[in-house]
């Protein structure tokens, strides 16, 4: 179940209006009103004084009815999205309804059939509830909010439930799967500590290159991806393990990105509102996504180091920062999709739409028709604008969006619902575009197709009957007179 928290505020059993919420419910035991005796099996018990919890109040409204309200993020009461809650002492086959009543949010995949999350003790694997059991809708007897109610039935007396808003993605989880690449002393894969967040929580960069790209004075081309910037997005961690597993793995694809590229991860931007259960921001209420232009040291330490470092690379000579990455997940469409940014120089701006197009060829999820580009002012503090600004022509900026609920593969109209695996797969097929962008497809088959041991009396010709090499990448069968290994913009392609 869910990791408890040593420090967690507890709410006690007064739970006070809805402006009062400050923190999560702590083993909070609702008895019926009125009721005197001991407390019994259906009086149910709610916690969310763990890591990534959230659930601020509790009202019973009738014997089967509860009303539940998030609690707001950490000194900033805007954002209510991210649940995550434990209930025991249950009864078997007792039946109730949750109701979900001050979300800060309108518009919502649940009007598309998302369902929250659900497991128990005995069975520990994440699953989604059944649509049909789960309800949207404005409702009369909270000033018209939107309310989001689902139906459950308790079947085990002896387990705890839990339910969230998204599947979880904790920072002890995040810390114990980097501990263990740590352990496999790789030499290709480098962790350090870049800094610190307020609650001195680590700040993790993560290195992942063939060591020749490391050596004193050598020229690299690096790709930066950040993720968790906002806490309460889940599949972004998911999206980002997928590329890093896929990146250390001894695929001959992630062989030949990892001699021809630098990668620069750090996953995890907000540690301390993960750890809290926010949904946005930071310990201190601050939306960090915002804040690129002039991040503080001591009020946003996460992002004031990994800005210095970025700033740090871009003067570098030796050094090409092509890409910069930050993946998010998205409340309200389906798919995985980019925003980019808009640029007056034309064929800038057509070179950036490269990446996306390839990456919608690689993934059946990602929708290259739902990829916008835009200078909107409301996101000027955002990584992609301020990066896309600060950079040169020869860099690429993006938000990777994932959708929290399901994609919609093309020619159909039926939602897939995202599982973990497919999260992770999405980052797998991230890392595998930076091929194709790169034109490293001819030196891939030539890692990945061993050569035949041929008898010396009659040595025949070796042929394959898929891979032909690299002529086989041109449609009318030749090769480019041209190398374009190195050749960064392959925007002719399209």
């Amino acid at each position: 179940m869910a990791e408890r928290s040593q420090t967690a505020p507890e709410a006690g059993n007064d739970m006070g209006n809805d402006d009062a919420i400050g923190g999560n419910v702590s083993k909070y035991m609702v008895l019926p009103n009125g009721y005197c005796g001991q407390p019994k099996k259906g009086h149910l018990i709610f916690d969310a004084c763990f890591e990534s919890g959230n659930l601020g109040r509790v009202d019973q409204v009738s014997e089967f009815e509860y009303d539940l309200f998030i609690r707001p993020d950490t000194c900033n009461p805007r954002f209510r999205v991210w649940f995550n809650f434990t209930v025991e002492n249950v009864k078997e086959s007792q039946r109730v309804i949750f109701n979900i009543v001050n979300f800060s949010k309108t518009k919502s995949l649940y009007r598309d059939g998302m369902a929250p999350m659900v497991k128990s003790t005995s069975r520990p694997k994440w699953q989604r509830l059944p649509p049909k059991n789960v309800y949207y809708y404005r409702c009369p007897d909270h000033r018209r909010n939107y309310v989001m109610s689902f139906a459950f039935c308790f079947d085990r007396e002896e387990d705890i439930y839990q339910f969230a808003y998204c599947y979880p993605y904790t920072y002890t989880r995040f810390q114990h799967y980097l501990d263990s690449l740590q352990k496999r002393n790789m030499d290709y894969f480098f962790r350090e500590q870049l800094g610190q967040s307020v609650q001195q929580r680590q700040l993790d960069l993560l290195t992942i290159t063939s060591p020749d790209n490391l050596r004193e004075g050598a020229e690299q081309k690096v790709v930066f991806i950040t993720g968790r910037v906002h806490p309460g997005e889940t599949p972004s961690s998911f999206v980002c393990q997928g590329i890093i597993d896929f990146l250390i793995s001894q695929h001959p694809v992630a062989r030949v990105l990892r001699e021809h590229l630098v990668f620069k991860i750090a996953p995890m931007l907000n540690p301390d509102g993960v750890y809290l259960g926010n949904y946005r921001c930071s310990l201190m209420g601050f939306d960090l996504n915002r804040h690129w232009l002039d991040p503080s040291p001591w009020a946003h330490p996460t992002l004031h180091g990994v800005k210095q470092l970025i700033i740090q690379m871009y003067n570098d000579p030796k050094t090409s920062l092509e890409f910069y990455i930050d993946i998010h997940a998205h409340s309200t469409m389906m798919n995985g999709f980019m925003y980019g940014n808009i640029f007056e120089d034309e064929e800038r701006f057509q070179r950036q739409a490269v990446f996306p197009k390839l990456l919608c060829q690689n993934a059946e999820d990602f929708s290259y028709s739902s990829t916008s580009f835009n200078r909107d002012a409301v996101k000027a503090g955002t990584g992609r604008r301020f990066l896309g600004g600060l950079l040169d022509h020869t860099s690429y900026c993006y938000t990777l969006e994932v959708s929290f609920y399901s994609y919609i593969i093309g020619g159909t109209t039926a939602a897939v619902p995202y599982t973990e695996e497919a999260y992770m797969k999405l980052g797998r097929n991230v890392a595998r575009t930076f091929l194709d962008y790169y034109r490293l497809n001819p030196v891939v088959e030539k890692v990945a197709i061993p050569m035949p041991r041929l008898r010396k009396e009659n040595p025949p010709p070796y042929k394959h009957p898929f891979l032909r090499g690299p002529a086989s990448n041109y449609p009318n069968g030749k090769g480019d007179k041209k190398s374009s290994m190195n050749h960064k913009d392959p925007s002719h392609s399209f």
